[in-house]
């Protein structure tokens, strides 16, 4: 088994709003962390073809260039009208300046293209894989998803992506509009966002939480 207690822990991922998200989480336990931009390390090239592959190349790449230990998340948006796009290539439909108001607008014209207007309708799902990486090659994964429907305009400006498109089930709230610990279930509830629920299995195998 991994063993945590050896070092920093590095959280494989350029994306601040990602590391931020991941750092919060990782915040109650007293783990030290850096992230792969602190460290100067590479961002490999995403060639999976699933979120699991992708989580462990960038989890497997980090802890092969620190010599630590690593965690990567991999993550994006199904639309079931799109044929579960953007999915994999959820952050390259923001283009090479990575703004997602263009990604959530191609998003909207696609579902209006296919009159998609009613919420049974434009049905979705964030998906997130964590993927922990030692530098001797061992991996383990732990899967999160939350569902949810596609609203317009986008509503909030918290979170990052797609965050102010989604409106997870049983809430009236989307997640651009909701705080960092309720998307969390921060000392209020469960884990809501798929990342929080994957963080979730990581911190029972890991860092002893209930």
């Amino acid at each position: 088994m991994i063993d945590l207690r050896t070092g920093p822990l590095v959280v494989a991922s350029h994306n601040k709003g990602k590391v931020r998200e991941i750092l919060d989480l990782l915040a109650p336990f007293g783990i030290e962390v850096k992230s792969a931009a602190e460290l100067n390390l590479d961002e490999p090239e995403e060639t999976g073809t699933t979120f699991e592959a992708n989580a462990i190349l960038k989890a497997n790449a980090s802890a092969t260039a620190s010599g630590m230990i690593a965690i990567a998340d991999d993550s994006g948006l199904a639309v079931d009208a799109l044929g579960g796009d953007p999915g994999i290539y959820s952050a390259r439909w923001a283009g090479p300046t990575k703004d997602f108001s263009i990604a959530m607008q191609k998003v909207e014209e696609k579902l209006q293209a296919l009159g998609a207007l009613t919420p049974e309708k434009r049905r979705a799902h964030f998906i997130s894989v964590l993927a922990l990486a030692a530098s001797g090659g061992e991996v383990e994964i732990f899967p999160g998803r939350v569902d949810g429907t596609l609203v317009w305009p986008p509503r909030g400006n918290q979170g990052f992506g797609y965050d102010p498109l989604f409106l997870p089930d049983g809430h009236s709230l989307t997640f651009g509009e909701m705080s960092a610990d309720a998307k969390q279930g921060s000392g209020h509830g469960a884990a809501l966002s798929h990342r929080a629920r994957a963080f979730e299995l990581f911190a029972r195998r890991f860092l002893g939480a209930s």
